[in-house]
């Protein structure tokens, strides 16, 4: 049976400075070598995620904004892509008229961008573009209308729970929406995405794409819910919020021992 291994990557494969271990890459390079079928799902984008994973030789497709990419490790290309509806532009609207003022992630003519309005950056915002300082994504504007042009597929908001919460709550049933606080900062999130774009869907969809008949996945926090209802197998680090532990098959060892790899040199070699 062929069988898909995905892991999130802050929190689970990566340890909490934001690194993957050596020992990490050594166990799945040499298992990918052997045959096994490694992908990774993550809220990153592919241009961080590839950052944080060097030295790891995941050569499939990936999973990237929650799920609204799928892009090809080797050539880069685009295979799955899901970008908001004309319907998101009362979301934006709705979004000023409550004073927050996101990120957006948008397909512009100049590539893909993220875009924010300095003047209107929270403090937890800030702390989040200070680690992107050099990306060719960084896209400062000025005014609200600069701000959502574009194909938007994802929006962040980093602000105060009482602002954020009442937004969440009314459309989590419309939009993917993610509500957690963010893991290295503790600053409070709200992610949106469109409807269609969670981890989930992406991996049923790279699934038929690889012809596997298994799913097996690895996760720490509320964004990797959605993938653990769909796999066959969802295995939980120590570090994970109580949710996901209360739904995995089994809790393994945390983010900083890790816990993945040594999971998967344990059930490999065991087979």
């Amino acid at each position: 049976m062929k069988t898909l291994y995905v892991a999130d990557l802050d929190g689970t494969l990566l340890r909490s400075d934001e690194t993957i271990s050596s020992y990490t890459n050594q166990i799945i390079n040499k298992l990918t070598a052997e045959g096994m079928i490694f992908s990774y799902a993550t809220a990153r984008s592919f241009v961080t995620s590839k950052k944080v994973t060097k030295g790891l030789d995941a050569r499939i497709p990936l999973i990237v904004y929650n799920g609204a990419f799928v892009i090809d490790n080797v050539t880069e290309e685009i295979l799955i892509a899901n970008y908001f509806e004309d319907k998101v532009k009362e979301v934006f609207e709705d979004l000023f008229r409550h004073q927050i003022y996101p990120i957006v992630y948008s397909h512009r003519g100049e590539g893909e961008k993220f875009s924010f309005i300095r003047e209107m950056c929270t403090p937890g915002m800030i702390d989040f573009l200070n680690t992107r300082k050099g990306d060719i994504r960084t896209n400062p504007v000025m005014t609200t209308k600069e701000l959502i042009r574009g194909d938007c597929f994802y929006i962040t908001c980093i602000d105060a729970p009482e602002k954020l919460e009442p937004l969440y709550e009314k459309y989590k049933e419309e939009f993917h929406c993610v509500y957690q606080k963010e893991m290295y900062t503790k600053a409070q999130w709200l992610e949106i995405m469109p409807a269609a774009a969670s981890k989930a869907n992406a991996i049923r969809q790279l699934k038929v794409l690889l012809g596997c008949e298994k799913v097996v996945a690895f996760g720490d926090g509320k964004n990797d819910i959605d993938m653990f209802e769909i796999a066959d197998e969802g295995y939980a680090v120590e570090n994970a919020v109580d949710e996901l532990k209360a739904m995995a098959t089994a809790v393994i060892g945390s983010n900083n021992e890790d816990g993945v790899a040594r999971w998967m040199e344990q059930y490999m070699d065991g087979k």
